[in-house]
């Protein structure tokens, strides 16, 4: 081992393997940046959902002084839901279901001297567009407790105006499991008495929500059967919020999208295209420098031919005669990750406090996926090399 160790040192080329290492360690550190970046910045952009957060538009009729006067219906009919969900852009369809009963709920926070009650309404979904987690978002009949999911406005709006005009103690997302919520509903000669636990904040959907199979229950029990039941708001899932498409039928069908729903998905399609061309240069240039690796290996191999094939003449076989080589290019590959991984978290670093500033709310998204990729292509680059090598050594038998 120690001969070919010495050979391969008197014919390598620090030059090369250095251009290697530099190439490699440039792609790499843009390779991972991009997806570390996208990861901390996503949320200024689509306000906490994750790096695989889907994109919807949230979109009613829009109300008219005339059609006020008229009693003109605000609702979607089944023909304008089959409508949407044919349009090129459209990739699913969600409606919101209203509560036809009548509802108020009582908050009271002993512990801060705090009681409320009000009359409100209720509002639900289909599951899969809840963009909280999902685990206590369940209810059975019979049932005493109410999963509540409340904008995450309206926790900002107590806390900066109802609470400091009333000199009332502020309220933190942490706390609020100290919230006692005794939900009242009426209807159909009935009057019933539930708890109600608020298990998250949306920062998709603008409406008090309750679950799903809670509201058709509810419904069916509470509320009366001549009440239309067509929904004002529709939740659309779209492939591509920046298509051109979904404006222009807006426009046409005199529909609106909630707030700025549409230009934040906008925004976040264009950040992850961009960071998908940058990581497509990283991957380029990483490719570039893999093949400049592979070269030098190749070179080096040439040099030695002769005295290689005589090691295999004599009895060395091609993995111990290869090992030095795989070796060499395994050692290479550790460095650029290692390095790369710790560039990124200087660089991160860097970025995160300029953001912070900016945004004092941010919450720095995880490194998990970072390490991963990194690690991801260095076995596929070791891999690769590893093998290249091995044929190469069997070609001199």
């Amino acid at each position: 081992m120690r001969l070919i160790w010495k050979l391969m040192r008197s014919h390598i080329s620090w030059a090369q393997l250095a251009g290697f290492f530099f190439a490699n360690l440039c792609g790499m550190v843009i390779v991972l940046l991009g997806i570390q970046f996208y990861q901390d910045v996503a949320p200024v952009f689509t306000e906490g959902d994750s790096f695989f957060k889907k994109d919807y538009v949230i979109i009613s009729r829009k109300v008219s002084t005339l059609g006020t006067f008229v009693g003109k219906s605000n609702t979607f009919s089944e023909s304008d839901i089959r409508e949407i969900a044919e349009q090129e852009f459209t990739k699913g369809v969600g409606r919101f279901t209203s509560s036809s009963f009548k509802v108020s709920a009582g908050v009271g926070m002993e512990q801060l001297g705090l009681n409320l009650s009000t009359a409100m309404f209720f509002e639900s979904v289909p599951d899969q567009y809840v963009d909280v987690n999902l685990q206590d978002w369940h209810f059975e009949p019979g049932q005493e407790l109410i999963p509540i999911i409340i904008p995450r406005n309206y926790l900002d709006l107590y806390n900066f105006g109802f609470a400091q005009s009333r000199s009332l103690p502020q309220i933190s997302e942490g706390v609020i499991n100290m919230v006692n919520l005794e939900v009242k509903i009426s209807g159909k000669n009935r009057r019933d008495t539930y708890k109600g636990k608020i298990v998250g904040f949306s920062n998709r959907l603008n409406t008090i929500l309750v679950p799903q199979s809670f509201m058709t229950w509810a419904n069916n029990h509470y509320a009366d059967d001549s009440i239309q039941k067509e929904p004002s708001r529709l939740i659309v899932e779209v492939y591509n919020p920046a298509d051109e498409r979904i404006a222009q039928f807006l426009r046409e069908r005199g529909y609106e999208s909630e707030g700025d729903k549409l230009d934040a998905g906008k925004t976040a399609w264009f950040l992850k295209m961009i960071v998908g061309v940058v990581m497509a240069v990283g991957l380029l240039i990483s490719i570039l420098s893999f093949y400049i690796l592979m070269l030098s290996v190749y070179l080096l191999l040439q040099k030695n031919t002769t005295k290689l094939e005589n090691l295999l003449l004599i009895g060395y076989g091609p993995a111990y005669v290869a090992m030095p080589y795989q070796v060499l290019t395994i050692g290479l590959n550790v460095l650029v990750l290692l390095v790369s991984i710790g560039l990124v978290c200087c660089l991160r670093t860097t970025y995160l406090e300029v953001l912070e500033r900016i945004y004092p709310t941010l919450e720095a998204g995880t490194s998990l996926w970072t390490i991963l990729v990194g690690l991801m292509l260095f076995a596929i680059v070791s891999l690769i090399n590893v093998w290249a090598i091995r044929k190469k050594i069997a070609s001199l038998t």
